[in-house]
């Protein structure tokens, strides 16, 4: 990746520092939000746990005398 000139430095600075200003206000929405969400509807009814990675455990197979 070339190095970056002056000006995409700068650009680049003002952006971060936008973010930075800005992240603690949109971690308070999304706290209000989740708060929110929880008081109008606590159980979400239409909620599917991901399936996992792994392959469900098969049984050991039965000991043969």
């Amino acid at each position: 990746m070339a190095p970056l000139t002056p000006d995409e430095l700068r650009t680049r600075e003002r952006v971060e520092s936008l973010i930075r200003l800005a992240a603690p206000a949109l971690n308070l929405v999304l706290a209000v939000g989740e708060r929110i969400s929880r008081v109008v509807e606590p159980d979400d009814h239409e909620y599917y746990p991901p399936r996992s990675a792994s392959p469900p455990e098969q049984p050991p197979p039965p000991e043969q005398a």
